[in-house]
């Protein structure tokens, strides 16, 4: 299981041909894909046109949704704290993203520079 991070489900959900939606395409089909609800938001925040809303409603009934909880907030106050001593500025979302995975031990799957910096920080949380 990985959680999916937004930069990678818009390649996907716009039908784009590339590594990252190619990678989102195998997580669905062999049921491996998870998101949490800052990646939904973020997702139906751009949504473009009937067809993307129809494909994220879809998704929303079989994707895997790992809360974001108590415990998934405490580590976004880690990561930032553990982040900003490393110099590393992130948007807050991909923060809460990068927690969410470190507290339910998940891989990210994800297109987006910022989790370069994150990731090595949040797998020492």
């Amino acid at each position: 299981m990985k959680l999916v991070d937004t930069s990678s489900w818009i390649d996907y959900l716009r039908g784009l041909e590339t590594t990252p939606s190619q990678r989102v395409a195998h997580l669905v089909v062999n049921e491996e894909a998870g998101w949490c609800d800052m990646i939904a938001v973020e997702l139906w925040n751009g949504v473009r046109g009937v067809k993307e809303k129809k494909d994220l409603a879809a998704l929303e009934a079989e994707i895997t949704l790992f809360p974001v909880d108590a415990g998934v907030w405490a580590k976004a106050r880690q990561l930032s704290r553990v982040a900003r001593d490393k110099g590393i500025t992130a948007p807050a979302t991909d923060i809460i993203i990068a927690a969410c995975a470190a507290h339910y031990g998940l891989e990210i799957e994800h297109c987006d520079a910022h989790f370069h910096s994150l990731i090595p920080c949040s797998s020492s949380l």
